[in-house]
């Protein structure tokens, strides 16, 4: 059984709005003078009982989080998750409730957090070593590793005052990542940096957390890269734990809550029409086959998906192409219409979904053009959102179902039949 190697009880963490001294201290000791006789109130100094000037950060939080466990923290900006990493990585104290925190951290919070301006990036590897506990010998084994992950062979003796953002967090991000650390805590490591550094940390964190018990803390927008590589999370908002649990779920309660459900865009005007040149939409929707009007979505339930273009090209080859994505960014699908030869004027199309196809969670359509098969026209990202609820017959198991779509195919399970010899 794993230990518990994170513990957050009751955390709150509170924080004074605006700014406090001068900067001075002979001029703090004199506005302090002042403000005690009884003077009108200075805007350097704020009282505890003034309403409206305590901001809290975080509220109530509590959970547990085991050895070898990989999670992430998602909400968006303002949340709380920032404050959170910053008190399990003790820079700052909460205000009430405690973490505790059983081996070493390593902390990767900001960009080139530790790192000093004017020594070079080999000089900076072992200050940042040193940092997390590491002792020359350790820091030294991982050296050579540490240089060919970051890629920046030819500038380790460079001052990182030099280097770009994107050189600082790829140094910074090797340091963290190949140190012996026991709790690795990555905040938006990944906001920084091309695509394929990107996916190279994230293939080293889940290298990580799958080869050795080190445990993972992981802040990100990104929730493909999330649900990636995470197997637990947790929702926070406005310093509030909203939701806690499998990764799948946490992400789809959180994306869902981001957007409303969208199911019908129309425009009567077709110069204010989203579109080009080539080709206006002037109307999409989706539309349930729902056996009441009170009845929602859920995964039995049949789609359609309408929509009316106006080409403006005489005598063209067109076709269209419907693209479903879950929140986490995940291409559901991608299906495309039959091409057909159209003149100026209007153009629909339609495409069914059969019931008991997706699985449950938030969803939505983009919508393409083409034309020739082969040249994109005009392409309507985001257009209908809607959500999908579960629903489980004949069965008494309710967790979370596994996969992106849920269809039901011919299935065939019966005992097998036993011929005996007389």
């Amino acid at each position: 059984m794993s230990k518990i190697v994170i513990e957050a009880a009751a955390v709150s963490k509170k924080y004074t709005l605006g700014t406090i001294g001068t900067g001075s201290f002979r001029q703090d000791i004199k506005r302090w003078l002042s403000n005690s006789m009884g003077k009108r109130n200075d805007a350097f100094f704020y009282s505890d009982k003034a309403p409206g000037n305590k901001f809290l950060a975080l509220q109530d939080i509590s959970f547990q989080i085991k050895q070898g466990e990989t999670w992430g923290i998602v909400g968006s900006n303002g949340a709380g998750k920032s404050t959170l990493l910053k008190i399990i990585s003790r820079i700052i104290q909460p205000t009430t409730g405690h973490v505790r925190g059983r081996g070493t951290i390593g902390s990767l919070l900001e960009v080139g957090t530790g790192f000093h301006p004017e020594l070079s990036g080999r000089e900076n590897i072992y200050i940042s070593g040193y940092l997390l506990g590491m002792k020359k010998a350790q820091v030294l084994q991982k050296f050579d590793e540490i240089i060919a992950f970051s890629g920046l062979e030819k500038f380790i003796d460079t001052p990182v005052k030099r280097y770009s953002s994107g050189m600082y967090v790829r140094l910074a991000f090797s340091v963290a990542a190949h140190l012996d650390a026991d709790i690795l805590i990555m905040d938006e490591v990944l906001a920084v940096g091309d695509i394929e550094f990107q996916k190279k940390c994230l293939d080293k964190m889940q290298q990580v957390a799958n080869d050795s018990q080190r445990t993972i803390l992981f802040v990100s927008h990104n929730m493909q890269a999330v649900n990636h590589l995470c197997r637990q999370a947790m929702w926070l908002q406005q310093g509030k734990m909203m939701a806690i649990g499998d990764t799948g779920q946490i992400v789809d309660k959180y994306v869902g809550s981001l957007q409303k459900n969208v199911l019908s865009l129309q425009w009567q005007d077709a110069t204010e029409a989203p579109g080009n040149e080539y080709v206006r939409l002037l109307s999409l929707q989706l539309v349930p086959q729902l056996p009441a009007t009170t009845a929602v979505i859920d995964i039995r339930t049949p789609l359609t998906v309408k929509f009316t273009i106006r080409n403006e090209q005489e005598d063209v080859l067109l076709n269209a192409g419907l693209h479903l994505f879950n929140y986490a960014g995940e291409c559901i699908f991608d299906v495309a219409s039959q091409p057909i030869r159209c003149k100026a004027g209007l153009v629909q199309g339609e495409c069914h979904i059969p019931g008991h196809f997706l699985n449950d969670g938030a969803y939505y359509f983009s919508l393409i053009i083409v034309q020739d098969t082969s040249i994109p026209l005009y392409y309507y990202e985001g257009a209908l959102h809607f959500e999908v609820a579960d629903y489980r017959e004949n069965t008494t198991w309710f967790g979370k179902w596994k996969g992106a779509v849920r269809p039901q195919f011919p299935f065939r399970f019966e005992p097998s039949i036993q011929l005996t010899d007389h």
